[in-house]
């Protein structure tokens, strides 16, 4: 997994590259939790996204309810058809911000 960090002013765009599973997603989460203060919005970039396990659903919301008190939109961009069809079958499409 790779990751990069942009801000444009208070925004910050999170591009994801290859996979956020298991050994790799409290990485993902350091990343996050590492810039929260820092911005007004999050956009997570997936469109490299390969694949993402539970333990990254797990980050996605625990991110989105740090961020909920603070009324911080996260919203997430360019996913794929794989990406997609597993936020439709866990539900995840229900309650994140997908664009």
């Amino acid at each position: 997994m790779d990751i990069v960090k942009n801000y444009d002013g208070k925004e910050l765009t999170i591009q994801i590259k290859g996979r956020i599973d298991t050994v790799t997603a409290p990485d993902f989460e350091n990343e996050i939790n590492d810039e929260i203060g820092k911005f007004d919005s999050l956009i997570l970039d997936f469109t490299d996204l390969e694949y993402i396990s539970s333990a990254g659903l797990r980050v996605l919301i625990a991110t989105q309810k740090k961020l909920k008190p603070e009324d911080i939109p996260m919203v997430i961009k360019n996913v794929n058809d794989a990406i997609s069809e597993i936020f439709r079958m866990s539900g995840f499409d229900k309650i994140l911000k997908i664009e």
